[in-house]
């Protein structure tokens, strides 16, 4: 007979979202780290929206600063924080799950962190010196969706759907790369309309796809539903 304690682990592990770099031994080294110390699995949660905020902001920065290096720099800090976030999401959960530090209200910061940080990195990308506002707010609004749809399948017994083809790492890989280009563009003093259609072309292609996999979700959602049903 299984445990509460253990039951609840085991479904808690079937929800992750399968990443392979959970395996990578620097991670798993970092991991081990933090649940040695205080901190909690919530707290890695809540610093990723941290990362997400000073990526946004400094996307919008490139709005008031003058000058190719300084715009250069704020794309290439954004980029990485970018990616700081998605190593914050990852490391949350393995000190939770694997540093056996899981709280009951764990679910809440694994969630909630995820959809304002979503939010921050795209409102920030529309309003910056090349971006169309309201793509980026489309961008945050499908985001947003595109989890819903994943938190309605958990609701229904469908289990956690996490197909793409614009998941949250993809989402954040196309920014990253974005935020790249545009900072190797300004670096070397060229910029232009290139620039524009860069940045807003990701955009675009998040509110596209994320269409598409808000879809996909939740016909895959459906059909489980139907198969539970019979």
């Amino acid at each position: 007979m299984v445990d509460n304690d253990t039951e609840s682990e085991t479904g808690e592990l079937a929800n992750r979202r399968p990443i392979k770099s959970r395996g990578m031994a620097i991670f798993q080294s970092a991991a081990a780290a933090l649940a040695r110390t205080s901190v909690t699995p919530n707290m890695v949660s809540v610093s990723s929206v941290l990362f997400s905020l000073i990526a946004g902001v400094c996307m919008a920065a490139t709005a008031c600063v003058e000058g190719s290096t300084i715009r250069g720099i704020l794309w290439l800090v954004a980029a990485l924080m970018v990616q700081t976030r998605l190593i914050a999401n990852l490391l949350d959960g393995m000190v939770a799950m694997e540093g056996g530090k899981a709280t009951a209200e764990g679910e809440l910061y694994n969630e909630v962190p995820d959809r304002i940080s979503d939010a921050l990195i795209f409102i920030g990308a529309g309003y910056s010196v090349i971006g169309i506002g309201v793509l980026g707010w489309a961008a945050a609004l499908v985001a947003m969706f595109v989890a819903y749809v994943r938190a309605i399948g958990a609701s229904v017994s469908a289990g956690q759907v996490f197909v793409g083809p614009m998941a949250k790492p993809h989402r954040m890989a196309l920014m990253t790369l974005s935020g790249l280009a545009l900072a190797a563009i300004e670096f070397a003093g060229s910029g232009g309309q290139i620039s524009g259609w860069i940045l807003n072309g990701s955009l675009v292609i998040v509110i596209g796809l994320g269409v598409v996999t808000a879809v996909r979700r939740l016909w895959i959602i459906a059909g489980t539903m139907k198969r539970n049903a019979e």
